[in-house]
């Protein structure tokens, strides 16, 4: 009779171990498909944010930003004779 419930014990034991591995194992295959999927937009992300480091890049080339003061915005460098020099007097009271 002890031995009968030994046997029974055992099989109910290694019905929930059994149970509780394939748990573990189908929410492990759940979270490496979720990483897989994470570090496939992060590498979007990161083709993404490079172009736009270059698309910066590009928009702020000093040749580009004069060119668009000149022709949109009617911008010229002035003359000699148009540059004023103003000079700040120093605060004699400190």
């Amino acid at each position: 009779m002890l031995s009968r419930a030994i046997v029974v014990l055992s099989c109910a034991v290694l019905a929930a171990t059994a149970t509780a591995v394939i748990h573990s194992r189908h929410s492990s295959r759940l979270m490496f498909a979720e990483l897989q999927e994470l570090k496939a937009e992060r590498d979007a992300l990161d083709i993404e944010w490079g172009k736009l480091l270059l698309e910066e890049g590009a928009w702020a080339q000093h040749r580009r930003i004069e060119r668009t003061a000149r022709t949109r915005l009617g911008m010229a460098l002035p003359l000699p004779d148009q540059v004023a020099i103003v000079y700040a007097e120093a605060d004699k009271s400190k």
